[in-house]
């Protein structure tokens, strides 16, 4: 284990009990203050043989031991449901600690400063520790909201700090916070998550984490009351430093404004080092496009996102480690000579999550597509799965990630990531009374009531999140003892929205956001749309229960898997019964196969969700492909049917129309936004107008991945797998060439091993295609093996070859 390294989960299973005290500083030095105390190690007890230290806070605290940071993560401890759940970080600082010099060296005891308990004072010959702790304001105490809204969970930032240092003979000191410590200033002089942060480079510097520094200025601290039964391991990542991007160019907008260009919509921040007038201050302003050749600054509201450096007159490096933007350009002013591409840096910042899914095939256009999927779940990945990086926003909106977890599952392992935001869902639902609140963490609860929303109550998609993050989890982990700890959270939900149904068996009544951002809905309203809510909302809850039959069957919950049965053929029932037209015949009658609204979206849900059977599935797809054509081969669908109208096409014969829908580059599809240049997938199918001008809607986002769920459909049908167990201890192998790709490969690290495929369409001597795949299947796994016109094959471990003939 390397200096620093998080020990959370290797010391969270019997952890000790707490004896520090939550502590404040008595001043709030500009929202940054620092906290510092300092001791002498314990003599006569040989070498030190370990060191750790837990820390939290309210607000984010950077931990320093000894002069050097305790760990490279940022923005500590994250954003939870901070009401029941703060988290802490446990560290491995055995090297920070067992470097310090010996008494009598450079830096001992006895210099000058102020004195008194965690001062230096006059202190016996030894050798003395400095622990230093750096707080911001984060979530706890920045702006959250778009309604302008600080401090929503509390008005005073503290930390919590214990270091347990154990030697050789096994004697084993303590050093906690009290309010024996001392807090002061930082160079920081304003830093907030949405507006950015100041720094003045004249008050930097490490001399308040050495021994007998002077501290003048400082201050005493105090207790702040404080629970210590909602400290929490982390079950999630840290978040960290990801990756160094440089500028592509360096341009000059038409009002004469310096412009960075890094080529890359990212999430993080600018780091450089430069050297100029002590006092000059250099104003870096992010933005994620340009509008009219200027920094388009107006998706992002109220968000300043805004960092300034006040230099000191020496060679300075800059970082704003308490803040984040969303980003691919950024406005410098104040820059003192001249500003090239080796002037600055972008820091990719985001949870730590490892990457277990790829794709590629013989289309740029989609290679692109997918790559800007997989940027967009980085930048949205941080902490809490949000709806978008940039904005006065931000949040863990739960129809964005009930959507896209099939995705996220697959490309990255973000099995502790989502068990960690899943554990805010649970104590956010029991706080409601069961229902599941729009945003976790539930921010707006502690808002006004938004004017455009009735009053809350459990939502489809929105609030079946419970239900269909820990399935896909399931499906793509094969961890019945996560899922078993979701089933709560999972059976209230479902519960609920039971006692929410109409007399009729359906759930049609109560504000919906239903097929959220049609294409054909106003800017201003995007919940206008097509496909009536009842419709939308009812299909959902029928794949809502047809999960949690086979959820609740698999953990032994017998008599709930026959409930949920029961009401499932209910809901099915009445779906098809007010719904759909089955027989058509009367003059004035719709087609058999009809579905309510007549309009993609209903089909996709309808086909996809197990709605229909027989004829009027057939009937019902064939209406969906006349559709798709007859609106040219374009998406009418919003956050509710986009996610299933590929399938939907693939499943029932359509697969020509699915993948000419999927390779439309015309406004609006997938490709659109990729054909003018976009490099994170947008919140709206034209957050850019085709003439370059930003999409008039208050609410456009250029970095949102819920419009990416389409990569389930590449992953499952271009490259070919799909779980058929949990877990893909079965795996289909069943790649469906078509529109005109001439191979594709995909891989997925499984908990078995290394899942691979790969296939390519040649021509043979007659014309005709020839298909060959190859799949890799690793020790424990088998393989489905289903091509065009070939019988299955269930296959083990190994390399295995197959060809078949006949693909057009």
């Amino acid at each position: 284990m390397k200096k620093g390294d998080d020990m959370t989960a290797e010391s969270g299973t019997n952890p000790q009990p707490w004896t520090a005290s939550m502590i404040a500083p008595d001043e709030d030095f500009a929202g940054a203050p620092r906290l510092r105390y300092e001791v002498p190690l314990d003599e006569g007890h040989g070498k030190v043989a370990s060191a750790e230290l837990r820390v939290t806070g309210l607000g984010i605290v950077e931990a320093f031991v000894a002069g050097q940071p305790a760990s490279d993560d940022v923005l500590t401890p994250g954003w939870s449901s901070y009401e029941w759940r703060l988290r802490y970080r446990t560290y491995d600082v055995t090297a920070q600690v067992a470097a310090l010099p010996a008494a009598g060296a450079s830096g001992a005891s006895g210099a000058s400063g102020a004195s008194g308990p965690g001062q230096p004072g006059d202190r016996p010959a030894g050798r003395q520790l400095v622990l230093g702790l750096c707080l911001g304001n984060g979530w706890y105490r920045g702006r959250l909201g778009w309604t302008g809204s600080r401090a929503v969970y509390g008005s005073e930032l503290a930390a919590l700090a214990e270091l347990s240092v154990t030697f050789a003979d096994g004697h084993l000191q303590r050093v906690v916070t009290d309010e024996t410590w001392r807090a002061g200033p930082s160079e920081v002089l304003a830093n907030d998550l949405y507006d950015g942060q100041t720094i003045d480079a004249r008050l930097a510097g490490d001399a308040w984490l050495l021994p007998g520094a002077d501290l003048d200025g400082w201050c005493g601290v105090h207790q702040v009351p404080f629970d210590r039964a909602i400290l929490t391991r982390y079950l999630g990542p840290p978040v960290r430093r990801q990756q160094v991007v440089r500028p592509v160019r360096v341009l000059s907008s038409p009002s004469g404004r310096q412009l960075v260009d890094f080529g890359q919509n990212l999430v993080g921040w600018v780091r450089y080092t430069v050297r100029g007038p002590a006092g000059a201050t250099i104003t870096l302003r992010h933005a994620e496009v340009l509008d009219h050749g200027e920094l388009g600054t107006r998706p992002l509201r109220s968000a300043l996102a805004t960092d300034r450096f006040i230099l000191s007159g020496g060679a300075d490096t800059f970082e704003p480690t308490k803040t984040f933007h969303g980003f691919r350009y950024v406005e410098v002013e104040g820059w003192p000579g001249e500003l090239t591409c080796d002037s600055l840096a972008a820091v990719v910042v985001h949870s730590e999550l490892a990457r277990t899914g790829t794709f590629e095939c013989s289309d740029d256009l989609l290679n692109q597509l997918h790559r800007n999927i997989v940027w967009g779940l980085r930048g949205n990945f941080l902490d809490v799965p949000t709806d978008c990086p940039q904005r006065d926003e931000r949040m863990g909106w739960t129809g964005d990630l009930a959507v896209f977890a099939p995705v996220a599952a697959y490309l990255y392992d973000v099995t502790g990531f989502l068990d960690d935001w899943l554990a805010d869902l649970a104590c956010e639902q029991a706080a409601a009374g069961g229902r599941v609140p729009f945003v976790i963490p539930d921010v707006l609860k502690y808002e006004d009531h938004p004017p455009e929303f009735p009053l809350p109550e459990s939502t489809a998609i929105w609030g079946d999140v419970a239900v269909w993050v820990p399935w896909a989890l399931w499906r793509a982990y094969g961890d019945a003892a996560a899922l078993a700890r979701h089933y709560p959270t999972m059976a209230a939900h479902t519960r609920r929205v039971e006692g929410l149904l109409s007399e009729t068996g359906l759930w049609d009544t109560g504000f919906q956001f239903g097929d959220w951002l049609d294409p054909t809905a106003p800017p201003e309203a995007p919940f206008k749309a097509k496909a009536a809510n009842g419709v939308v909302a009812t299909a959902c809850y029928h794949r809502t229960l047809s999960m949690m039959v086979q959820v609740a069957t698999v953990l032994g919950e017998t008599a709930d898997a026959e409930h949920f049965a029961a009401v499932a053929t209910r809901v099915k029932d009445a779906f098809n019964r007010h719904y759909v037209c089955a027989t058509g015949g009367a003059a004035d009658a719709p087609p058999a196969g009809v579905v309510s609204s007549d309009c993609p979206t209903v089909y996709a849900l309808a086909i996809s969700f197990g709605l229909l059977d027989g004829a009027v599935r057939e009937r019902a797809a064939a209406r969906l492909a006349e559709l798709v054509a007859a609106g040219g081969h374009r998406i009418a669908t919003g956050f509710a049917g986009t996610p299933f109208i590929l399938g939907a096409l693939s499943e029932t014969g359509h697969l020509d129309t699915a993948y000419r829908l999927l390779l439309q580059r015309e406004c609006p599809s997938w490709l659109y936004p990729v054909t003018l240049g976009a490099t994170t997938v947008w919140e709206r199918w034209d957050s850019m107008l085709p003439d370059g001008t930003i999409n008039p809607g208050e609410m456009t986002s250029f970095n949102h991945y819920a419009l990416g769920a389409v990569a389930d459909w590449m992953h499952q049908t271009i490259g070919g797998l799909a779980p058929l167990e949990p877990g893909y201890a079965t795996v289909l192998v069943a790649p469906r060439p078509g529109g005109g790709l001439s191979w594709a490969k995909a891989s997925l690290q499984t908990r078995s091993g290394l899942l691979a495929t790969s296939w390519t369409v040649t021509q043979a001597d007659d014309g005709a295609g020839v298909l060959t795949v190859d799949v890799d299947v690793p020790d424990g796994v088998l393989a489905l093996i289903r091509l065009p016109g070939a019988a299955d094959r269930l296959v083990g471990r190994g390399r295995h070859r197959h060809r078949c003939a006949g693909i057009q």
